[in-house]
């Protein structure tokens, strides 16, 4: 046989063994187990792992964490104790989160404004009034919808990949005083919200995601509240309670610490902060 033929053939065969390594790898996902449950991705899921750098370009924003290394794993240690210290695992499920964030920023901004985002003027723009005759600012309606998308996107992957109960947009009662927290029922919520434009929610508190570490749905590990900055190149930051608020000195986060023992931390576009 002439060298350049068994040269060739080589090629050949080694190309043949590191396909099928690479398919062993991929045949057999490493699973970590959990008192609660398994940890696993299903076929939708890992397939948007994999593209998680392509659409973070795509959407056009810097995120900070990557799977190597987890900012929640970092900010809230208590975490990465509740998935065993597997750094990794924790990782992946934050990747996906972000992702849904992400991607309902992109999404909402190209409906709205095509591929262009949202400028300062646009975000202080009057667009409607509420039924008390305040005015809405296209910020609050962005808001509004990039919640909505991004929950919905979020909560499909806790269901698959968080090993505790889980509670989306659910208002509390927190009796700071008394340090007694009660849960107010979406028909209530609904009813005294119709009554006098909210002032009977005045000292309720409604996190977007609360993560729980067993049954008692009182308490929490973590608290995932998202922020949608308008313009995007605002930082993200917790909402101040005012002088007319029973928890006036204090902050969002501050509050949904107290309120449920856990770390509460914000996720917006850019990444995830405290």
């Amino acid at each position: 046989m002439l060298p350049s033929v068994r040269s060739g053939c080589s090629r050949f065969i080694f190309l043949l063994l590191s396909c099928a390594l690479l398919g062993s790898c991929v045949a057999h996902p490493r699973h970590t187990g959990f008192s609660g449950g398994a940890l696993r991705f299903d076929s939708e899921t890992a397939g948007r792992m994999r593209h998680v750098a392509a659409l973070r370009r795509a959407a056009g924003v810097a995120v900070s964490t990557v799977v190597a290394a987890s900012t929640i794993g970092l900010l809230a240690p208590e975490v990465l104790g509740f998935f065993q210290n597997d750094e990794e695992e924790l990782s992946r499920l934050e990747v996906a989160l972000l992702e849904c964030v992400q991607r309902a920023e992109r999404d909402i901004n190209v409906e709205r404004f095509g591929y262009g985002a949202p400028t300062a003027a646009d975000c202080n723009a009057v667009v409607g009034v509420d039924r008390c005759g305040r005015p809405i600012y296209q910020s609050m309606e962005l808001g509004n919808l990039k919640h909505a998308r991004a929950l919905a996107c979020m909560q499909d992957i806790l269901k698959e990949l968080w090993p505790g109960p889980i509670s989306i947009e659910q208002r509390y009662r927190f009796y700071r005083h008394a340090k007694v927290l009660e849960t107010v029922s979406r028909e209530q919520e609904k009813r005294l919200l119709e009554v006098d434009c909210a002032e009977e929610l005045r000292g309720t508190i409604k996190p977007d995601v609360v993560l729980h570490a067993d049954r008692h749905l009182l308490r929490a590990i973590l608290i995932l509240d998202l922020k949608f900055p308008c313009p995007g190149d605002r930082p993200p930051r917790w909402t101040e309670y005012g002088d007319t608020s029973v928890y006036v000195g204090s902050d969002q986060g501050e509050l949904y610490g107290e309120a449920f023992g856990g770390k509460a931390l914000m996720m917006s576009p850019k990444g995830i902060f405290e």
